[in-house]
């Protein structure tokens, strides 16, 4: 059978022959020699499994699921059964046009991503009852810290000194025990208690509410709003989207913020995640809101826009004085659970509800009559039966052996939530396990009263009233899809973000019950067959990274960041050096590293870097020593963001440790280490690893991600716990995610492409990612200049091409740059990072020489079409880069006064006219969008003022 790795790695072998001549090596031995320091380079093999064929893969991958046992679970606790619609699963969710897609940065080839954003935000907003929404974030647990933190970042001048933020008892545990684990390093103050018996004072600066509770029970929140109105103590609630429907919005009972997930909106439980996470405020609050927000605009025609408004790449930007480190959406997720809003409208949304909210009742009928004591008088869909410890066991009996899975609380009550999957023959099988008889129909009455119904309406735009018949609703995706330009057309050759294949062998089990359909909070045995993937995942990690353990559970890189550094904080503390809160930062990090170090209550120092792009030695020896009593880290990438590996990386790591500190090392350049050397062999302390760039899952837009993080052995007994499923070492830091594994579904993508890959695959892999990246620096050469190289000419698996020199010859401006590869079917390399005025272009395993080639022609093309405005040919003006990208409707119009021709703007190069891609928009107004911030569908009167 053809091994995957042949598919997967792009270069045949006679294209590897002819890419080595081109750069002048003979063998590929020689070239890696040249490119990776012989001090850190592994000298064995990885104890890693055989490589399986894809087959081979799939049937292994369906042997472990059914090891896991599909039981109907209704345990709530924010993680919901649902229907996710075969129109949304075929046509987004399993399709590369949607799943490849990278995070809307480029905006004029990302409309259609940033319409179904659009659309998820008006949801939200409209379901709040507030007035502005992002564009999703992690999870419900993570949304609601951040909610916190924007409160806390908030504070006025005279409040100050107001540190204390209350959290209900009510919560779900798992967003109890990540506020504290944010609140922790900040000096926040958390007080736990019950919102009926707390007295608030002007020492609060925030409260976090849940609704309903976690226990099903609909508090009346009027007088807690009111008493903490009095000493401007802002609320946050963490709520059930769907109950809102039915329940009176937050927004309209004073909340300041409303957090949740919008997991129950079709996306699978997957044993935790990815789910979108959703987060509505107040507009007074639009310069604090984390992540990204997705807002209105025009082009330079005046013509409607959509873009990223406000916190567009704001950790890259503000550093450490950024609002939050999150940087990663679950934008897949988020665009799914739009779109089912949009299937579904409003009317199909409050049908959902007020059938969920009927069977609730229906089952706390039946088990009242029988005699049992409901605790919940006004609900949802979450009832609370009173039992006592003895009770108990017998129902959880006779529960498992009917395969139903409840929630049993410490002191023996019982907790059963419902959903939109339950039918009559559920609730009576839930009914029977108490012995309560049976119902022969569902009802219509419901457990909220009146004086808490919504009386408002809500998804009123007219997006959400169009789309109700399948036939519509495919052709509304696919005329989205069509406006975005994915992996699925041409490569993306984005610097540290590892745009490489997601193969469809990796995806298929996504699509599959048996790994779907289950609720984190199961008990072990029933995810026998997820457990076992994890382990064998985490002990793959582990060997590649050369590390003693890992911690699977951050759900992002910029997560992972911070857990790695509240490891390293606990670390510390435990040795009686809680003193040590500095963190070394080299001046080109990334720009989530120092906002992660600010956020794990640290202070960033900046050190410098040489002429060469690597970190400057004496100027890093100077302040480890200055800070030598108080030193807690240094964070950095390797290679060096500037693409480089550096010579010296382990004086660089024995300067941190003889000074006290640990090395924390960025995982985003990882696709440059696999097999060759790793962070354990490099010496580091603790790393993350982004396997939504090294380990193929996909970007999916802008999210899910996933960042795991790997331990030396020192640090193992620090990795993060959860309070619902014990995991972590043996003096664990609290959460950071609020599933116990992160976004366990998505952790099958880089289980298949290790289990498929192999030893051998995955170090071919590395080694192909290296030559791709010198193939094209080579070919560039004499064209642009490569901005950092190593001793010997190389480059890791990625290169900066300088490109400042343009804006003096010809007043062209790197982003003039980007948006020409527009015309030609290209999404820009990396704008303006790590130094401004260049691109950083990273080319992955994945990418044939024939793309490759495609590429570099037209990166040389567009030299020329510099050339031509240096010496005068082209108008300085009114040039093909000035004026790009242009879009069909522009270059067919009858009106063309430019002084090029159509031909020249549209097919700069013959092979685009058989595959032309045409963006959708002329070039973005981003300072319009946030002097004008619309962050939901424009009214058909907003629609007119914008046009």
């Amino acid at each position: 059978m053809t091994m995957f790795s042949k598919r997967h790695i792009g270069p045949r072998d006679h294209d590897k022959l002819a890419m080595l001549n081109e750069i002048g090596f003979e063998s590929m031995d020689s070239l890696i020699e040249a490119a990776i320091p012989n001090s850190i380079r592994s000298s064995g093999k990885m104890k890693l499994p055989e490589a399986m064929s894809e087959q081979e893969y799939l049937d292994h991958i369906k042997e472990i699921g059914s090891k896991n046992q599909l039981f109907r679970t209704y345990i709530g606790m924010g993680y919901n059964n649902n229907l996710l619609p075969s129109v949304i699963k075929r046509n987004i969710l399993e399709n590369p046009g949607w799943y490849t897609a990278y995070t809307p940065y480029q905006a004029e080839i990302a409309q259609g991503r940033l319409e179904a954003l659009l659309n998820y935000q008006t949801m939200v907003i409209d379901l709040c009852g507030l007035e502005i929404a992002n564009a999703s974030l992690l999870d419900e647990a993570t949304a609601a810290a951040e909610a916190m933190i924007m409160f806390y970042n908030a504070r006025s001048k005279e409040s100050k000194d107001s540190v204390k933020f209350f959290v209900s008892s009510s919560c779900h545990p798992q967003n109890i025990d990540l506020i504290y684990t944010r609140a922790i390093p900040l000096g926040i103050d958390v007080v736990l208690g019950d919102h009926r018996e707390i007295t608030l004072d002007n020492t609060y600066f925030g409260a976090l509410l849940q609704y309903p509770a976690s226990d099903g029970n609909v508090f009346e929140y009027s007088d807690f709003v009111s008493k903490a109105k009095n000493f401007n103590i802002r609320i946050g609630v963490a709520a059930d989207l769907l109950s809102l429907a039915l329940l009176t919005p937050p927004g309209e009972w004073g909340a300041d913020a409303v957090v949740g997930t919008s997991q129950r909106f079709g996306i699978p439980m997957g044993y935790g995640g990815p789910h979108a996470a959703f987060f509505a405020t107040r507009e007074e609050f639009k310069r604090h809101i984390p992540g990204r927000i997705i807002g209105v605009s025009i082009d330079v025609d005046g013509n409607m826009a959509l873009r990223m408004a406000l916190q567009t790449r704001e950790q890259h930007i503000k550093r450490d004085k950024a609002t939050s480190n999150i940087c990663t959406a679950q934008v897949l997720l988020a665009v799914m659970a739009g779109m089912y809003a949009v299937y579904h409208g409003p009317k199909g949304i409050k049908d959902i509800a007020n059938q969920i909210a009927a069977k609730t009742r229906n089952l706390s009928d039946l088990l009242v009559k029988k005699g049992l004591k409901q605790l919940n008088s006004n609900y949802f869909d979450t009832i609370l039966i009173e039992c006592d410890h003895e009770a108990q066991k017998g129902i959880e009996k006779n529960a498992l052996a009917a395969k139903i899975n409840l929630r049993y609380f410490e002191n023996g009550n019982i907790g059963i939530c419902l959903d939109e999957t339950t039918r009559l023959k559920d609730i009576n099988d839930i009914a029977a396990i108490f012995d309560a008889g049976s119902a022969a129909e569902i009802g219509k009455l419901n457990g909220i009263p009146s004086d808490l119904a919504r009386k408002t309406e809500f998804m009123t735009h007219e997006v959400f009233g169009k789309y109700h018949s399948e036939t519509e609703m495919m052709r509304y995706i696919k005329r989205l899809e069509s406006k975005d330009l994915s992996l699925n057309f041409s490569m993306i050759p984005l610097g540290s973000c590892t745009m490489k294949l997601n193969a469809a062998s990796e995806l298929l089990p996504l699509s599959w019950g048996e790994f779907g359909n289950i609720h984190p909070f199961v008990p072990a045995a029933q995810a026998a067959g997820y457990r076992e993937m994890l382990k064998n995942l985490e002990d793959y990690l582990t060997e590649i990274t050369g590390f003693s353990a890992t911690s699977l559970q951050p759900n992002s890189g910029a997560q992972g960041e911070y857990a790695g550094l509240m490891v390293i904080r606990a670390y510390h503390e435990s040795r009686g050096d809680s003193n040590r809160n500095i963190a070394l930062i080299p001046a080109s990090a990334h720009g989530t590293n120092p906002a992660s170090a600010v956020m794990a209550g640290m202070t960033v120092v900046v050190t410098k870097t040489d002429e060469n792009g690597n970190i400057d030695i004496d100027d890093l020896r100077e302040k480890a020593i200055q800070h030598k009593e108080n030193l807690a880290s240094l964070l950095i990438t390797y290679p060096s963001t500037h693409g480089v590996f550096e010579e010296n990386i382990k004086e660089i790591i024995r300067i941190i440790h003889d000074n006290g500190g640990q090395v924390y090392m960025d995982g985003a350049n990882m696709n440059a280490q696999v097999g060759l050397t790793s962070p354990g062999i490099i010496g580091a302390d603790v790393c993350h690893l982004n396997l939504h760039k090294t380990f193929a899952i996909p970007h999916g837009g802008g999210g899910p991600g996933m960042g795991p993080i790997c331990v030396a052995s020192h640090l193992a007994p620090f990795l993060p716990s959860h309070p619902v499923i014990k995991t972590g070492g043996e003096n664990p830091i609290t959460a950071v995610s609020a599933a116990p594994y992160g976004s366990s579904l998505v952790l099958l993508i880089s289980y298949a492409y290790i289990r498929m890959l192999g030893d051998e695959g995955l170090t071919e892999s590395t080694r192909i990612a290296i030559l791709n990246a010198n193939y094209l620096r080579t070919k560039l050469a004499g064209h642009y200049d490569t901005l950092y190289k190593n001793l010997k000419g190389m480059v890791a698996h990625e290169m900066i091409l300088e490109c400042r020199d343009f804006k003096r010859t010809a007043g062209i401006e790197v982003t003039d740059i980007a948006k020409r590869l527009m015309d030609y079917g290209f999404h820009a390399p990396t704008v303006s990072f790590p130094v401004a005025g260049t691109l950083m272009i990273e080319p992955t395993e994945s990418e044939s020489k024939e793309e490759l080639d495609r590429f570099a022609d037209t990166m040389i093309s567009i030299r020329e079409e510099i050339k031509e405005v240096e010496n005068g040919t082209a108008d300085a003006e009114d040039n093909v880069l000035k004026n790009s990208p242009h879009i069909a409707k522009n270059v067919m119009s009858d009106n063309w006064n430019h002084a090029y021709s159509r031909q020249k703007a549209a097919f700069p190069l013959k092979w685009i006219e058989s595959n032309k891609f045409w963006p959708s928009v002329k070039r973005v107004d981003n300072a319009y969008g946030d002097r004008n911030l619309i962050c939901s569908c424009p009214s058909p009167q907003e629609y007119e003022m914008i046009n």
